[in-house]
């Protein structure tokens, strides 16, 4: 993508901060944020910054693209407060989005969630059995309802992109996450300091663990596609977190064990796994990390200490 003007919703965040500073070397890029669980701390100087809520009126929508990243991002979250939740995801969804058509953008693309698939240890392709198990996952499936409203009435072009288990360590644009971090992050930073991780279960439940390197190049490549519906964004690969402990230990040349504790809620999602065949014919995109360099990156910064 070049010299387009761009806007990145939740653009102070984990992945939005990623994705604004990529673009921002051939693009105009604005990160809007409302510093709920971004921190501009995250964005480089070439970045433009707006402090907002993706539900104000009079948003700097006049732009080319919108990356809608804004969200109330875990289960936990949308538990605690579901009608917050519902507001931004949804209704601060919907907000952008018409604000921007009115501008005259008609490309968007927007986080969704692999979690709607619920446990599954085979690969899952876009169009299987979806559900609700949780607010959050309710909240993701809303702004896919809406967004193919937006394309079936309004002529636009909205990509959803399924993130799938999306990590990069504390050394990146994570650590301000703390306890909603991905757990590869979590746990290489307990065990750099020798403490224990916790592990829910028998330590047996498998993620697609996917670097944020790899999801904002998946991000830029659906706005240059232009593509509509839903897509899958994950490796197609899956590992424990048994197996991660041991990439983790591996990389710090540390041997600390971890503790084993009973999954404590409903409908914990034991296993993901992508089948993101779709996104690739679609854009030729292929992972470049793979889980073994990823561990490694998340980890390299404790062993430069």
């Amino acid at each position: 993508m070049q010299g387009k003007r761009v806007l990145v919703t939740g653009g102070a965040g984990f992945i939005g901060s990623n994705l604004a500073n990529r673009l921002a070397g051939d693009n105009d890029v604005v990160a809007l944020d409302n510093e709920y669980l971004g921190t501009p701390e995250n964005l480089d100087d070439e970045v433009e910054y707006v402090e907002a809520d993706v539900l104000d009126d009079d948003l700097p929508t006049d732009v080319d693209v919108v990356f809608f990243l804004a969200a109330l991002s875990s289960r936990q979250m949308l538990e605690e407060n579901p009608r917050e939740g519902a507001r931004v995801n949804i209704e601060g969804f919907v907000n952008t989005v018409e604000q921007a058509r009115d501008d005259g953008c008609e490309t968007f693309v927007y986080a969704s969630t692999s979690s709607i698939y619920g446990s599954q240890q085979e690969p899952c392709p876009e169009d299987m059995e979806i559900e609700a198990s949780t607010g959050y996952d309710a909240s993701m499936l809303g702004r896919e309802r809406y967004a193919e409203y937006f394309s079936n009435f309004h002529d636009l072009t909205l990509a959803g992109m399924r993130f799938f288990s999306v990590y990069q360590g504390y050394g990146g644009n994570e650590a301000h996450k703390g306890e909603y971090a991905n757990t590869i992050s979590q746990f290489a930073d307990q065990i750099a300091s020798g403490e224990a991780p916790v592990l829910w279960g028998d330590g047996s439940q498998t993620r697609d663990f996917t670097h944020v390197s790899d999801i904002v190049r998946g991000l830029e490549l659906a706005a240059d596609n232009e593509l509509d519906g839903v897509y899958n964004l994950g490796t197609g690969d899956a590992y424990s977190f048994n197996e991660m402990v041991e990439l983790i230990n591996d990389a710090l040349g540390t041997d600390v064990e971890p503790e084993y504790e009973p999954v404590p809620i409903e409908n914990y999602v034991y296993h993901t796994k992508a089948d993101p065949s779709k996104f690739k014919e679609a854009t030729g995109w292929e992972p470049e990390v793979d889980f073994t360099e990823g561990v490694e990156l998340v980890c390299e910064p404790y062993k430069n200490d």
